[in-house]
């Protein structure tokens, strides 16, 4: 009996947002904000992600807190980099694996428009030739991007409005953000696990995780707050930078907006087992037309499955839903890793 566990209950979870935006870049909170009010709310972990500008936040981490460095990169169609509603563009999410890296990939001043300090101080890298709304050019600034340093996310594809198959042709990435709050309250759909099972379908490896993308133009508590909603789960030994990137590298982490996976396993390649915190369903999803469901026939919660897995399948992943209609969405594992 060969049994491998993917979600232990001997590890730790973290509380994770991906995704931010303070006063650095065009968020309404200061960075010292939004740790005390992530914090306050049962997080440990965030990543602020201004916009063009790499900006390490060590200086607030505690023993209590951890700060991943990271920032968001744009390309769009429009030579002036300006946004247009009817057009697709591309934000990926740089996050550093060297708490230290400000390194900023292939520098183009119009993208710059929130630095304010000098451009010969930035520490740039790679190309410096105007961004191209290709796949190829898309393609390069990734390579470049992971050549020195980061992991890169494909963010909010919804909003983004790229093709399926444009976005399949991008190599290198390695995280598809699954859910996003502020986007979600823009478009009300961004939950992509549409996409996602297309990209495991089609054997692109990616991970999944979930982020605010707050820039708090409204205050707590308004509906419209993009605080406190989607966020990442990351399966750690301990809250350290090095541990908490590592996991969130190796895809030990999965995306939510509520419930918890508490523990996931398959036996002998075929058996899969997991628990979770009350939910109303327990899905696998393993690239059919029919998923596997388990739910309480008498409308109450369930909290744990057991599901078979077809020999054919060559992946599988889970999703889990409570009575509020919140999900918590694991990564795909493939047939090799079990």
């Amino acid at each position: 009996m060969a049994i491998k566990v993917f979600i232990s209950k001997d590890k730790k979870q973290f509380k994770a947002n991906m995704h931010c935006h303070s006063t650095i870049s065009d968020g309404r909170l200061t960075p010292e904000e939004l740790k005390e009010a992530y914090k306050a709310q049962g997080y440990s972990v965030l990543a602020i992600t201004d916009h063009c500008y790499p900006y390490p936040h060590n200086d607030m981490t505690d023993d209590e807190f951890l700060m991943l460095t990271g920032y968001e990169a744009y390309i769009r169609p429009n030579k002036k980099a300006k946004s247009d509603r009817y057009l697709p563009e591309v934000h990926l999410n740089l996050f550093a694996r060297d708490k230290d890296n400000d390194k900023y990939i292939c520098y183009n001043p119009i993208y710059c428009k929130y630095y304010k300090g000098d451009p010969e101080k930035l520490n740039r890298v790679g190309s410096e030739e105007p961004r191209e709304y290709t796949m190829d050019y898309l393609n390069m600034f990734i390579k470049t991007a992971t050549e020195n340093g980061y992991v890169v996310s494909y963010n909010h594809p919804v909003w983004s409005m790229e093709s399926d198959e444009n976005i399949f042709k991008l190599e290198g990435w390695q995280s598809l953000e699954l859910d996003n709050t502020d986007a979600n309250h823009i478009n009300t759909l961004e939950h992509n696990e549409v996409l996602y099972d297309k990209l495991l379908r089609r054997g692109i490896r990616v991970g999944c995780h979930g982020g605010d993308d707050n820039h708090n133009k409204y205050p707590f508590g308004h509906p419209l707050c993009d605080s406190f909603g989607a966020h990442t789960m990351i399966v750690a030994d301990k809250l350290e930078y090095d541990s908490v990137f590592s996991a969130f590298e190796r895809g030990d982490c999965y995306s939510s907006t509520g419930p918890r996976i508490l523990s996931l396993s398959i036996e002998d390649g075929k058996t899969v087992r997991v628990e979770t915190t009350d939910a109303e369903r327990i899905i696998m999803f393993y690239g059919t037309k029919k998923a596997n469901i388990e739910i309480d026939e008498n409308y109450g919660t369930v909290n744990s499955a057991e599901f078979e897995l077809h020999h054919k399948a060559n992946y599988f992943r889970i999703t889990v839903i409570d009575k509020q209609g919140k999900k918590a969405c694991s990564r795909g594992y493939f047939r090799d890793e079990f």
